[in-house]
């Protein structure tokens, strides 16, 4: 064996960065579209998107629901501000724009959903009710 090899050693990895999982609901709006165009549009970013939960859609707008595995929540809030720009070539979804999104912990998500049944899911203006 020449003398110039040099040996591979190996490099430790990284510390693994904690990641959890955030309930993101995303909205987009923008020009009307025909309604199976949206539907095809969001079901192909449903195979590229994982964690895809659901969506739901008119000719000028678009919500969908999903996980996002992120460190924190400003992490995830940036991530889910560009899923749509990111997969309108990729999933021929509508230019449309992002007008509304909501980052929740695994928690808040899970809570949300016991106390809908349990108690008004509206309340009125200017009522407080405990958590």
């Amino acid at each position: 064996m020449s003398s110039d090899v040099r040996r591979l050693q190996a490099v430790p990895s990284p510390p693994a960065i904690p990641r959890d999982m955030w309930h993101v609901t995303l909205t987009v709006a923008g020009a009307a579209v025909d309604g199976q165009v949206i539907k095809a549009a969001l079901e192909r970013l449903s195979e590229e998107h994982p964690f895809l939960l659901s969506g739901r859609y008119t000719v000028d707008r678009a919500e969908v629901r999903y996980w996002e595995e992120a460190p924190d929540v400003t992490t995830a809030l940036r991530m889910a501000a560009q899923l749509w720009d990111e997969h309108t070539e990729s999933a021929r979804l509508p230019a449309w724009r992002v007008v509304g999104v909501e980052v929740v912990d695994r928690e808040t998500f899970h809570r949300r959903g016991r106390y809908i049944h349990e108690q008004p899911g509206l309340v009125a203006a200017g009522r407080v009710i405990p958590f």
